[in-house]
């Protein structure tokens, strides 16, 4: 049901929501990854790799199941949409962009994505003029953040 980005993790676990403080939570994502309705393309784990706190990725290594090869219909749909939106792929990162990748797994298997970007026209100068839910909503895909997905499971805390 969820094709989760990076930044989804980054705001949950090293941001907002650690998993020491708010143990509760993580047993619903918990959940969902039991019912394999809440994954990411091996790339973003690439990311949490590179930018991920040494709790993020202690929890994303113990957790690789969450994390689905790039097969060649997610690599494909995810090439044309990095041809359609070039300006999606962060060109100063220095490892691949899982975005298009995100996107094209919900894409493929009618999920919606989570993620904590916001939209370029949210922004006051935006570095890009497309980021997730820019081409999520072009797309067609439905585009979540970590409150939205708190909403749909109709988590209260």
């Amino acid at each position: 049901m969820y094709s989760i980005d990076t930044s989804f993790f980054m705001d949950w676990q090293a941001r907002f929501y650690p998993l020491d403080l708010f143990p509760s939570m993580s047993a619903r994502i918990e959940t969902l990854i039991s019912a394999h309705a809440f994954q990411a393309v091996e790339l973003v784990l690439e990311e949490l790799k590179a930018v991920g706190t040494p709790d993020l990725q202690a929890w994303a290594f113990a957790h690789k199941n969450v994390f689905v090869p790039l097969g060649s219909e997610i690599q494909l749909d995810a090439a044309a949409i990095e041809a359609r939106y070039p300006d999606l792929m962060d060109a100063k990162g220095g490892y691949q962009s899982a975005d298009a990748y995100v996107i094209a797994m919900a894409r493929l298997k009618d999920w919606a994505v989570v993620s904590q970007e916001t939209s370029a026209n949210e922004k006051r100068n935006p570095a890009k003029r497309y980021y997730i839910p820019d081409v999520c909503r072009d797309l067609g895909v439905p585009c979540i953040n970590l409150l939205g997905l708190m909403r749909r499971e109709k988590w209260a805390f």
